[in-house]
């Protein structure tokens, strides 16, 4: 990913909550049947390796996942919104696009074992039923549970490195970026609010 100093986030931990909070990723790897991309919810366990490792499981029709072994990239994005150069209320500006990303590269491994891929979709379930007014519970013993396990792959990817963009107008003085935060927190989208949300963090 193109990163300009202005615009990196190498803060591990930023990075790591970001993840955690926009997991639902693309998964990419290319093969001998070239690229190949998946969207898929990726868990991440912080602790296991340098920084990190990420979990998660594909269809097994899917055939992305017969490229294990090989490079593979997962893309995590966020909010992201559309500037106009007429919220800069100067002359010399032009459109750009404000957003936040991150790329955690790696390793793509096929986990083979039946009680590891049950463990990652009870990390799944616990994930992302918390929320839920009543959350649904993960029998693994249920045979409808046994029947679909037959029909998933679970994957892991050590990531070997993780770059963070974090696109928030850094390149234009602090009076223009506090003109484009309440021109962004004006608009009726959640993205364009989010983004306004952040860059007024940076300016704080």
């Amino acid at each position: 990913m193109y990163v300009p100093q202005s615009f990196a986030e190498s803060d591990t931990s930023t990075l790591h909550a970001f993840m955690r909070r926009s997991s639902f990723a693309v998964l990419t790897t290319c093969g001998e049947g070239g690229l190949a991309a998946s969207h898929l919810p990726l868990l991440l366990d912080a602790e296991d390796g340098p920084r990190g490792r990420l979990f998660g499981h594909m269809a097994r029709a899917n055939p992305q996942w017969r490229q294990a072994e090989c490079d593979a990239l997962a893309v995590f994005s966020g909010p992201h919104a559309y500037v106009s150069p007429t919220w800069y209320q100067e002359e010399g500006t032009v459109p750009t696009w404000n957003y936040v990303a991150v790329h955690a590269y790696g390793r793509l491994r096929i986990v083979v074992d039946e009680e590891a891929v049950l463990e990652i979709l009870r990390r799944s379930v616990a994930t992302y039923e918390a929320a839920m007014p009543t959350p649904w519970t993960f029998d693994a013993a249920s045979p409808y549970i046994r029947v679909q396990l037959k029909a998933i792959v679970g994957f892991q990817l050590e990531i070997d490195r993780l770059e963070g963009k974090w696109k928030l107008s850094q390149n234009h003085p602090s009076h223009r970026r506090r003109r484009v935060a309440g021109a962004l927190a004006a608009q009726s989208d959640a993205d364009s609010v989010a983004i306004a949300e952040m860059m007024r963090q940076g300016l704080s």
